[in-house]
């Protein structure tokens, strides 16, 4: 029996498939301080919060002797299949025309490549689309319409990522979203102004949105527990990603990325999580660094370079992320009434063990910013945060009450 040279990768991506695939410092007063002097441990995964789920099995397969890149990707494969997680893969929530885009970006440091994919359609698993143009191209990134084909020929299935919830708060976005939303201006151009305040009290404009827009959610059959919940995500359209870097006993290293990017963008949109350099970059020689959180921004300091160079430099886990925070900071020339509507989490491991997670803001009075570590004990840690409080969302809306931020309906 022959095999193609086709049939050959459709068979070797198959398979890998089917195969399963430092220390914060606790309050802002310290972001400028070293991690922990604690001693490093190998091996180690860190990743973004949404990931904890899944920490306990990768670790194990990564301590079993797995490549550090499978074990990053059994991370993130987690968020990316599960359909209540709409943040990531299955699904996620669409771009403003209802449609799922999906992005990801791999490195693998031991044989030091990398594979992207971006703005790809019907494809679950776009995590290990980018494993594969990696392995199987002479490429480093497809996108859109070629990546979802290449996905085919190497054994992808095409599958709807638009899950019945999706669907219907996208519907309650598509009423109600009116100039709220990704067409601009956005926060750095010149011509952006601030939110007006309104007329009403603040907590009158936001009662009567929440429950004119709950009211309309129950219309459209989302189940009552969840209807708060998709109300947040019409006012506060979310940024859905998720990252991992793993570390092997050895100090081999690999870090991946993968995202459903911005909820309700415009079609073909690509932040940070294919671009390697921005959403994740890994160098075997010094460690591994990934992001979540303004894409655009985080891509105009390509902030996941930046911080492994700093770290080559001879910069702590914690100082590296916090300088690429200050770069964003210093391309908005301090302004906090536009830095407020930005959001930035870094996650850095470097090749000795140490890492940090690091933010922007810092976040509100007892929930803040987490990520999620095991080196032999699965855990969140909170993030180090470079400015005090918690941003607000984008696109911009009235500032939220104190007495509403209590409200589930900014606790889900």
């Amino acid at each position: 029996m022959t095999f193609s040279r086709r049939d050959f990768v459709k068979t070797s991506v198959l398979g890998a498939v089917s195969a399963g695939v430092g220390r914060s410092a606790a309050l802002v007063a310290e972001a400028e301080q070293s991690s922990p002097a604690d001693s490093p441990k190998r091996p180690i995964i860190i990743c973004a919060h949404n990931g904890r789920a899944y920490l306990e099995a990768a670790y194990d397969f990564l301590k079993g002797g797995a490549d550090t890149l499978d074990a990053a990707l059994q991370v993130v494969k987690g968020p990316e299949d599960d359909p209540n997680d709409d943040s990531v893969g299955l699904g996620g929530l669409p771009n403003e025309d209802g449609v799922v885009e999906l992005d990801a970006c791999c490195m693998h440091g031991p044989t030091r490549r990398a594979g992207s994919v971006g703005a790809v359609r019907n494809i679950k698993s776009v995590s290990l689309v980018s494993k594969a143009v990696m392995e199987h191209t002479g490429h480093v990134m497809l996108v859109g319409e070629g990546a979802e084909r290449f996905a085919v020929a190497v054994g992808f299935p095409r599958e709807n990522l638009l899950t019945e919830r999706s669907r219907k708060i996208w519907l309650l976005w598509k009423e109600f979203h009116s100039d709220r939303d990704w067409w601009g201006p956005g926060i750095a151009d010149p011509r952006w102004q601030p939110p007006p305040s309104g007329s009403k009290p603040q907590s009158e404009l936001w009662q009567d949105r929440v429950q004119q827009l709950q009211r309309r959610a129950a219309d459209l059959g989302i189940e009552p527990e969840f209807q708060l919940a998709a109300v947040r995500r019409v006012l506060s359209p979310p940024t859905g990603t998720i990252h991992c870097s793993a570390l092997n006993e050895k100090g081999e290293i690999s870090g991946v990325t993968t995202t459903s990017g911005l909820a309700f963008k415009l079609p073909g949109r690509c932040g940070d999580s294919p671009i390697i350099g921005a959403g994740c970059y890994t160098d075997q020689d010094v460690g591994s660094a990934g992001a979540t959180g303004a894409g655009e921004e985080n891509i105009k300091v390509a902030g996941a370079h930046t911080i492994v160079e700093n770290m080559r430099r001879g910069m702590s886990p914690q100082e590296a992320g916090m300088d690429a925070l200050k770069r964003i900071v210093r391309n908005f020339n301090n302004d906090m009434t536009r830095l407020q509507y930005v959001s930035m989490t870094y996650y850095v491991l470097r090749k000795d063990g140490a890492y940090a997670g690091v933010s922007l803001w810092q976040g509100r009075e007892g929930h803040p910013h987490r990520f999620a570590v095991h080196d032999g004990t699965a855990r969140f840690e909170p993030t180090v945060g470079l400015l005090k409080g918690e941003g607000q969302e984008w696109p911009p809306l009235p500032h939220i009450p104190d007495e509403l931020k209590k409200d589930s309906i900014y606790l889900k």
